[in-house]
C-alpha cells in the first residue's frame, strides 16, 4: 500500500511504533541508515515486536542507496518547513511520505529535491516546535489511508 521512509530515525520507541503502525496498515518501512540506534532481533523482541516480519521493512545504506533502489516514486516529504497542508493533496497508493531524524527533521539538501507541492506540514499551535515522529507518520498514514476507502482494510 503506502510507502514510509525514515531518514535517519534516531529514537528506537519511535520507530518501534512505526513499524507496529505499518504491520497494522499493511505498509511498507523504508529506513536509511545511519540509525540512531541498532535494529537487531532482540532489539524487536524487547520492543514487542516479536511478531513482524523482516520483509515489512528494508534498510539503506544512505539517501543516495535509497533513490537509486527507488525509481520513479511519488514522494512526498514531511516537515515543518513545508508549505502545504497534508490534507490539501491527493494521495495514491504505492506514494512514499519521508520523515527526519527526531531532533533536525528533513535536511534542506533533501527538502530541497522534493517538488515544493510535495513538502507537506501537519499544522500546529504557534511557537510549537514539533508533533512526535510516530504520531505524525500516524496522521499522514491515515489520512491517504482515508483518502483510499481504507483499500485492505477489515
Amino acid at each position: 500500500m503506502f510507502n514510509i521512509v525514515l531518514y535517519e530515525p534516531e529514537i528506537p520507541p519511535n520507530t518501534g511504533n512505526i513499524i507496529r503502525l505499518c504491520s497494522n496498515s499493511n505498509c511498507k518501512l523504508h529506513l536509511v541508515k545511519p540509525l540512531g540506534f541498532e535494529l537487531s532481533e532482540k532489539t524487536l523482541r524487547r520492543a514487542g515486536l516479536d511478531y513482524i516480519k523482516h520483509e515489512l521493512f528494508v534498510i539503506y545504506e544512505n539517501y543516495s542507496d535509497f533513490l537509486s533502489k527507488n525509481k520513479n516514486i511519488n514522494l512526498f516529504g514531511i516537515s515543518t518547513k513545508g508549505k502545504n497542508y497534508y490534507h490539501s493533496v491527493s494521495f495514491k497508493p504505492d506514494d512514499f511520505f519521508m520523515f527526519g531524524p527526531e531532533t533536525r527533521g528533513l535536511p534542506d539538501a533533501i527538502r530541497n529535491q522534493i517538488e515544493p507541492n510535495h513538502l507537506l506540514r501537519v499544522p500546529m499551535a504557534e511557537n510549537s516546535r514539533s508533533i512526535n515522529l510516530a504520531n505524525t507518520v500516524s496522521i499522514i498514514l491515515y489520512e491517504a489511508w482515508r483518502q483510499n476507502n481504507f483499500l485492505g482494510s477489515i
